[in-house]
């Protein structure tokens, strides 16, 4: 069995520096990052995507401009996309001792009881029979063992979750982002495989977050990492 990078007793729930998580989702016919938790879409600065990746079903790269407007970040492919993975950073966290969050690190705020730098990822499958590329960008990563597109509502999607390129155990897996933010769905095993219900006909967000310790660093003592899966869940039919 490959050995796990994280065990259960490594995790512990990351502040509300980094309460917010980042999808991608379709709207008025553009590709948009969607910064929010369950209902809420906020608004964010658009400079803090840091990647953008898209590829067709062949998994070949193509070319995406990141266009960066008031508050958020729309992600223009030069073609349309099978699949598309972003990044966004967060920045440095810390935490004051009237439990205010203010976008620094420790060496900036002395008096922080906690300090933490978070990252955002998300990838979308967008197409039926896409072809995965290496996401090694992707520090984060939810990645389905069969096509998502064609499990349909209802039944199991086999995922697999990995944290800097290796397996994670004990991560647990939101199945409804955006509908149900608090409710675990799953929970991977020692291989970081587990197994999550397809809730929506429409768009399904698939997310988790985890918390790994930082040593020997002036700005923080945490690295907080969040990602998403997207993707329709049956095919639209008039």
């Amino acid at each position: 069995m490959q050995r796990t990078l994280l065990l259960l007793s490594t995790l512990f729930v990351i502040g509300q520096a980094s309460a917010h998580g980042l999808w991608l989702e379709e709207r008025r016919g553009n590709l948009e990052t969607i910064y929010g938790h369950g209902a809420e879409d906020k608004a964010f600065k658009a400079e803090k995507i840091s990647g953008a990746w898209a590829y067709d079903s062949h998994g070949r790269m193509i070319p995406v401009t990141v266009k960066r407007l008031d508050g958020h970040a729309r992600l223009e492919p030069l073609k349309s996309p099978a699949v598309v993975a972003v990044a966004l950073d967060n920045g440095a966290w810390s935490l004051t001792p009237d439990k205010q969050w203010i976008n620094q690190g420790r060496s900036q705020v002395p008096t922080s009881t906690q300090s933490l730098h978070t990252f955002k990822y998300s990838l979308a499958i967008n197409q039926e029979g896409a072809r995965l590329p290496k996401l090694e960008q992707l520090k984060m990563v939810i990645l389905p063992e069969v096509d998502p597109l064609k499990v349909g509502p209802g039944k199991p999607l086999p995922v697999r979750v990995l944290v800097d390129g290796k397996p994670a155990a004990g991560i647990k897996l939101i199945g409804d982002y955006r509908g149900a933010p608090h409710q675990v769905s799953a929970t991977t095993d020692s291989e970081g495989r587990a197994q999550v219900l397809v809730r929506n006909e429409g768009l399904n967000i698939i997310a988790a977050e985890v918390s790994l310790p930082v040593a020997n660093n002036a700005d923080i003592e945490t690295r907080g990492l969040f990602t998403s899966l997207s993707f329709i869940g049956e095919e639209h039919r008039e």
